[in-house]
This record gives C-alpha cells, structure tokens and sequence, in this order.
C-alpha cells in the first residue's frame, strides 16, 4: 500500500516519536503520581465522600469519557475536543460533533462523515480552524473541512446552533463550528505538555503528544498525532471497506510581552488516506498546508478594550482513485486505473475591536477571504501527474459586522447582531459538465462551457435579535432569538451539479442564494440536584439549495422554500452516591412548503440515556442511544452531500466505559461499543459501492459491530 507522506516525515517515524516521548515520561509521570494523588486525592478512594464536610478540599474532575454536551449558554455548546468520547474517541471533526445533541453524520466509510445539524449539511454549516476558513477540494465532498481536523490536537470545541451570531462569517443557517488553540502563557519559564495513546478493536491505534515551552516573554508549541485503523466489521461479520491511516502536526511561536499581548505565527502539515465502501474511489492523498499570524490584546484601559486580527492561509492538495487502496473494479463504471487530483487555496482575515460599558459589550470588525479550485486527472496509475492543472473556479467574500451585548441588568439582557457580505464567484471551466455527482458530458467529445470566464456578484445581509431572561432565585433562564441570513451558493452547488434550474444554462447561472429566517425558544433550569434545557426552532428557507438525483443518473440544483423546525432537549440528575443520569433528545423535522414533499435527507428523532458513577478515582459509564425509524423520505432528492436511499429502519446500541485516575495528570479510560454486536445503519448514509459487492439497489453501509479501546491520558 503506497502513501503520500512528505519525504521528511514518515507515518511510522511520527507513530514511533509521538509513543516514544509519552513512554518516556510515564515513569516520570507516574513516579509523581504518588504525591500528586496524596495532594488531588484523599486516602480514601471516595474522593468526593470524604472531603464533604470542607468544601475547599473537593476536587472537580470533568468526565472521564464524554457521552453528551449540555449547553453553557443560550444556544451555545462549549467542551474539551481532548477528552475521550464515547463511542471510540473520534478520527476527525465530524465524529466528535455527534456527542452534542442535533448533530448527526454522513457515513461513507470508517472517516472523514460529513457533519449534519438540524437536517442541514454543506455550507450551512459554518466550519472554522482557529479562526480561518477550511475547505476541501472534492467535488463529491469526500474530504469535507472536518476530515483535515484531529479534535484531540485543539484546546476548545465551540458550537452555536442557528443564525444566532455574526462574528465568524455569513450564511450559517445551521450553526457555527469552531475549533480553538490556546494561548500557553508562560509567566515563568516552564514547560506544558499533554498526550494520549489509543489501542482498539479492527487496528484502531492513535498517539498524540501537544508540548509547549517558554517564557514570560517567548513560547513555542508543538502538535502532533497519528491516526490509523484497519477496515472495520458490522454486526453481521462482515468486513466493511473502510480504513485509515491520517497524520497531523502543527508549531507554533509566540511573542508575549504581557499577560494582555500575543503574536503568534503558526504552521502546519497533514497528510491521510482512507477508504470508502460507499464510492468508486478512494482517498490516497488529503495533504493539508496551513499558515497562520494572529495579534490579541485585552485588558485595555478605557471604553475601547480588545483587538484581535488573523491572517490565514490553508492549501489543500487531494487525490481520489480506484487502485492505490482497492483494485478497479471491472464490471463497475470505472474499469481501468484512473485517478482525479483536486486542490482547494484558500487565504483570509479577520479584524475586530470590543468596546465595553458598564451594561454592555460591542465587538464590530471585518473579515474576508479569497479561494481558487483546481484540478486534474489522468487514466493509468499515477497519469495524472503529468496533466496540468486547471483552475475551474475562483471566490472572494468581504463582510463587516457589528454584535451588541446588553446587560439591562441582573436579569435581563439583549443580544443582537448585523452584518453585511459581498460574496463573488468566477467559473473558470472550459467546458461544460458536472464536477462529482453525475456524469457530466461526454469526456471524449466535451461541450463548451456557456458561463466560462462569467462572474456572479451578491449582496448578502445578515441580523439577529435575541432576548435572555434568568430568574436567580429559581435557576431558571430562557431566551427567544430571531434571526436572518443570506447565504451564497457554494463551490458544490454552483460547479458540481449536472444541470441548473429549468431555463437555466446552469447551476452557476441558475442556482440563487439561500436566505433562512428563524425562530429561537429556549428554555433552563439548573438545581441543586437536576439540570433540565429545552431548545426548540421553527423557520423558513427560502430558496433552498435541492438537489434533484432522479435524471439517469445525472444531478439538477435548484432552489425551493421549504420550512423546518425542530428541537433538542436534555436533562441531568444526581441522585448522590456520586452517581449522574442524564438523557438528551433531538429532533429535525423539513418539508418543501409549495408541494409538501418531506425535506431530503433529515435526521430522524434520536434519544441518549446515559448512567455515570465517579467518586474521583474510579468511574464506570453506559450509554443507550435509540433512533428511531425514518420514513419521511424523498427518494430522488438531496442535497449538495447526498440524496436519501428510502426509508430506514429504527436501532439501540449500549455502550460501557471506564475509568481510572492515578492522579489529577494521569489517568486511564476503556469502553466497549456496540456491547451486543448489533447489525445497524444510520439513515443517513452513503449507498454501498457495487465494488465491494453491495447491490444496485441502494443498501446503506452497516456501521461497527461490537468494539474495544483503551486510551492512556497523561499531561507532565
């Protein structure tokens, strides 16, 4: 099996140093442990239990392994991508989101889903990595934003669900997904570091290490991790075409004169391969390139009190063919050794300033960014490397915001926000035809492009209003938001549809921008021994982006309106004992307003029960999630990520996990996934690739049958 790695950095050379200098600061850390369980720990292993009656002496450990995320705040989700999560500690973005209730994935393989929220996929999300644009280069989506993230090597995961703010860009009907580094200040000399190591059922192995080093006045840090995992089993036995083998490593350096002041520059390389039981090809190549310089000041004396600006510029260079992981298969549509090369730039920035009152908050700034899409491909192994590259398409977006925080008091608040953006699109292709979902024109007698060297411009406004009250008496708080955004077609919607609306050239002539209006209702309350939230939304899409599947095997974009609503709710109880129980639901519900058809590829109604017992040292856990059948279906239609396959059945899997601290830095975790070896599938799903002996008739790919991981946590 060939791999793409730089010629500096191997796959085994980065396994073998990332274990090497966890092993070798085991003994150190755990000849330590003893003191630091005596200062984290009392004697006895009831932790909680025996310091009860003084109160400064309790010890609050975050869960061992994370089952479910509660909301911090009005809308917003805030965790540790670090922690473990269960099921298995998660391969990329994408997985780690489904532990916050609404999220669902697109699964095509053992990687790389797709990230869903609310029944919304695409560009509806808004995906950030420290605060820079990441986009991948497939036309058909096998290497979304979400595949080139490594949670574990972020400090913070931070989620707002809804048009609920316009700090980080436009067009985010679904919510906004960021993923965060800090900064390691250094007020003395010192030295941080952290890592992990993961050993699983079907090969599943990963090493992290995250080390910092520096001063009051200078720091540098490192990342790093690999991934990697052999195809996996369903319920059933069978194996399923779906390993991987991923790799990522990120510096940094930083100036500090101050505890107020950074600036940062960072770099960054990846690289990965992985199978996919649900395609014709696979991916050989996902190298990533980043670079990055970022300027923080806060605490500023006056009104005027915090400036933050990046710069970013992220590189993605991808290929996809039938024989560097699988064979071609003869009788399937790609019977000869072809491959396709894509690569996506993009650069960027953002520039904010915060002024603060006595009752408020104002952040205003700007932010934009350039992309351009290439590609090529070639028939025969490694062909394409002699072809040249062309570049199909070119994007550009500049915004202003502004976001107002009101405290009327201790009580009441208003949240509100606006921006506007000037988004533009150049189709640069030369001839006409489909970039991923359908055929295209005939490759041996292309038509000219009728749009090549057109520009498209858009003004797209965005606003929201959002009012929060807390009763502090009773613990109960609730919001109402309203808000609006304006969305510009994507790079998928615009270039890799087959055909456009009706009296439309095509989809980059035809396909008009989306525009949501929603509304927020959300409700909390938080009590001495339960906590309980409720988030519920209803709203309108107009000119949804559909997809249409139904044409010979060809894609047609176009837009519709189409209304939504939906809801997440969750609840915690501790019973004492150290005990916690907890539960969460969501539910995701569209339909197409004119004709009534449900809304494509909506994730069904989904429930989490989770039971968890810590007393500081030792920790047990189960976890019972329960879909339910999803018949509301349109079987020709989808969106720019997939299309739906029919109807599918209803599932409940039981997970178990453990947990061991020897110390506050060292600890231990262990789980069993799917403990009854169940045979199921999510709805949402790729259709299995007649490759790999799946039928024509579309049947969903069965996801992992009964697993086994332990992870080792440590930070010295």
């Amino acid at each position: 099996m060939s791999f793409p790695y730089p010629a500096t950095v191997s796959p085994s050379c980065l396994s073998l140093a990332v274990s090497a200098a966890l092993l070798l600061a085991a003994p150190a850390a755990a000849g330590a442990a003893n003191d630091l369980v005596e200062e984290a720990l009392p004697s006895t292993p009831i932790a909680t239990a025996a310091v009860a009656d003084d109160p400064t002496q309790v010890v609050d450990f975050d869960a061992m392994v994370v089952t479910g995320v509660a909301p911090s705040a009005a809308l917003t989700f805030v965790t540790d991508p670090r922690q473990p999560r269960q099921p298995v500690p998660a391969s990329d973005g994408a997985d780690y989101l489904k532990t916050i209730p609404g999220f669902g994935v697109m699964r095509g393989g053992g990687t790389n889903g797709d990230p869903v929220l609310r029944g919304m996929f695409g560009s509806r999300l808004n995906l950030l990595a420290g605060d820079g644009a990441l986009a991948g280069a497939c036309p058909s989506r096998m290497d979304n934003a979400m595949s080139y993230i490594s949670p574990e090597t972020w400090d913070g995961l931070t989620v707002i669900k809804g048009p609920q703010t316009v700090l980080w860009g436009g067009g985010a009907a679904a919510g906004t997904v960021r993923f965060e580094r800090d900064i390691p200040y250094f007020p003395e000399p010192g030295i941080q570091a952290q890592g992990s190591l993961l050993a699983g059922s079907h090969g599943r192995n990963d090493q992290v290490l995250d080390f910092a080093a520096g001063n009051e006045a200078f720091y540098g840090r490192v990342t790093a991790n690999r991934s990697d995992a052999d195809d996996y089993e369903d319920g059933d036995g069978q194996r399923v075409h779906s390993g991987w083998t991923k790799w990522n490593a990120d510096a940094a350096i930083g100036w500090t004169p101050n505890a107020d002041t950074v600036i940062e520059a960072s770099a960054g390389r990846g690289d990965g391969e992985a199978r996919y039981a649900g395609r014709g090809m696979d991916g050989s190549v996902f190298d990533r390139t980043s670079y990055g310089l970022r300027f923080e000041r806060s605490n500023l004396p006056g009104t005027l009190n915090g400036i933050e600006a990046n710069l970013y510029y992220n590189a993605i260079d991808h290929v996809m063919d039938n024989y560097t992981l699988r064979d071609p298969d003869p009788d399937g549509a790609m019977p000869m050794p072809m491959a396709s090369n894509v690569a996506h730039r993009t650069a960027g920035g953002r520039a904010a300033l915060t002024w603060s009152g006595e009752h408020w908050n104002l952040t205003g700034g700007v932010d934009g960014r350039a992309s351009r899409h290439s590609q090529r491909s070639g028939m025969g192994r490694g062909a394409y490397l002699a072809a040249p590259w062309n570049v199909d398409a070119r994007f550009r977006q500049a915004g202003a915001f502004a976001e107002l925080h009101w405290h009327i008091n201790d009580q009441h608040q208003l949240v509100a926000g606006a921006r506007i953006d000037r988004a533009k699109a150049e189709d640069r292709r030369m001839h006409a035809g489909g970039g991923g979902h359908g055929h295209g024109n005939d490759p041996g007698h292309p038509m000219p492009n009728p749009t090549a060297g057109m520009t498209r411009s858009e003004t797209l406004p965005s606003a929201f209003v959002r009012y929060e009250q807390t009763l502090t008496d009773s613990g109960f708080s609730w919001y109402a938001g309203l808000g609006h955004t304006a969305r510009m077609p994507d790079y998928w919607e615009l270039f890799s549809p087959d055909h456009g609306p009706e009296g439309a050239t095509n989809a980059f002539a035809g396909v008009d921008p989306e525009r949501t209006t929603q509304l927020d209702l959300g409700l909390d309350w938080k009590g001495e021994s339960i906590d309980a939230w409720l988030s519920v939304y209803a709203g309108r899409m107009s000119d949804y982006i559909l997809f249409d599947y139904g044409h010979h095997g060809m894609t047609t974009a176009m837009n519709a309106d189409a209304d939504i609503r939906g809801g997440e709710a969750g609840v915690e109880w501790r019973p004492g004992g150290h005990w916690k129980l907890g539960g969460s639901i969501a539910y995701a519900w569209g339909e197409l307003a004119d004709s009534g058809q449900p809304l494509p590829q909506m994730t069904p109604f989904e429930s989490r029960l989770t039971a968890a017992w810590d007393n500081g040292r030792w920790s047990a856990g189960a976890l019972l999630r329960v879909v339910a059948s999803q018949d509301r279906v349109s079987e020709s239609l989808g969106n720019v990520v997939g299309r739906d396959i029919g109807p599918s059945p209803g599932f409940s899997v039981i997970s178990l996990n453990g947990g061991y601290r020897f110390s506050e830095r060292v600890r231990v975790t262990a789980g069993i996934d799917n403990l009854f070896d169940r045979s199921y599938s999510e709805h949402l799903n790729l259709a299995g690739n007649s490759a790999f002996g799946y039928p024509a008739d579309p049947v969903r790919i069965n996801e992992p049958g009964r697993a086994g991981w332990i992870k080792f946590n440590m930070e010295f």
